[in-house]
């Protein structure tokens, strides 16, 4: 009877433990994801408010004065189009070329016959920290002919130490008897590599693409380096930012926002292109959440 009376307090006692930590987990999570979203919700509700309105403050999650005008304000804008176009191809390229370049070297790095494959990982790690510089890169480039030219977005960013490192960890993750029993069949490595390794690399492939993707994407200070004076090569965060640099200059008061573009201030065109720039990847990133979180814990943990 002893025995069972205490087995019952100890149940007890673990399940109010259990409730307390659940409800505690709920309510820390609960004010997690408040103060993670309130900045977007916020910046939204303001992109959507009049302008003029918006200086009263007081706007938090819905808007007070609900109007389009501030993203009619930055749509409006010169070359907008242009760089739109520009920056949805190198995204969309820059992110296939660097994928497959940087797979390939992690396929061939983390092969155990290949030689010296220590001293080249040691020295990617190595360029990860150190680099030539911004001026001598500049001149690299120009004298390559990758200055004015949409291919200065691409060809820089085919290879990266990180992705590369990240792509070949999770590879050697992977089973040797995959390969093994493939070479037995008479498979090559292209066929191994194809066929084998990169369909079990989906989810580090996937958290690497996103890496580049939102990086090409949110990239401009390439294209104010090379492309400056080529507007045809002008991307969409490069005019959002000479927008968000016009609009808050000194002497870019309301009034004259208002006169200029109408009822419109710089924190709300600034809260608009915030908006803008984000929006694609919040799109996009819900589909890729899965194989990026599986990509980052497999592909970080070898046993």
């Amino acid at each position: 009877m002893e025995n069972i009376e205490k087995k019952n307090k100890h149940r007890k006692k673990s399940s109010t433990a259990d409730i307390a930590f659940t409800v505690f987990n709920s309510i820390f999570m609960i004010l997690f994801v408040v103060i993670t979203l309130y900045p977007v919700i916020n910046t939204l509700a303001i992109s959507l408010n009049d302008g003029t309105d918006a200086l009263k403050g007081g706007i938090y999650l819905l808007p007070r004065k609900f109007t389009f005008k501030n993203y009619t304000t930055v749509l409006q804008k010169n070359n907008l189009i242009t760089g739109a176009f520009i920056t949805v191809a190198r995204t969309i390229i820059g992110t296939v070329t660097a994928l497959v370049m940087n797979a390939i070297l992690a396929f061939i790095v983390s092969r155990p016959r290949f030689m010296f494959r220590k001293q080249l990982s040691l020295f990617w790690v190595i360029t990860m920290y150190v680099n030539g510089g911004l001026i001598p890169t500049f001149i690299l480039f120009k004298n390559l002919g990758l200055t004015n030219s949409f291919w200065v977005y691409i060809v820089p960013g085919m290879i990266s130490a990180f992705n590369m490192l990240v792509i070949r960890t999770y590879m050697n993750g992977l089973p040797d008897s995959l390969v093994e029993s493939a070479q037995l069949d008479g498979a090559g490595y292209t066929t191994i590599f194809i066929k084998i390794i990169s369909p079990l690399c989906k989810p580090v492939y996937a958290t690497v693409a996103l890496f580049v993707a939102v990086g090409q994407w949110n990239s401009w200070f390439d294209a104010m380096l090379y492309n400056r004076m080529s507007g045809e090569y002008t991307t969409l965060q490069y005019e959002l930012m000479k927008l968000l640099s016009s609009v808050t200059s000194t002497g870019a008061t309301a009034e004259t926002m208002k006169n200029a573009v109408g009822a419109v201030t710089p924190a709300s065109v600034r809260a608009a292109a915030t908006i803008i720039t984000m929006l694609p990847i919040i799109c996009i990133y819900p589909f890729l959440q899965k194989y990026f979180v599986t990509g980052l814990t497999l592909g970080g943990v070898k046993e």
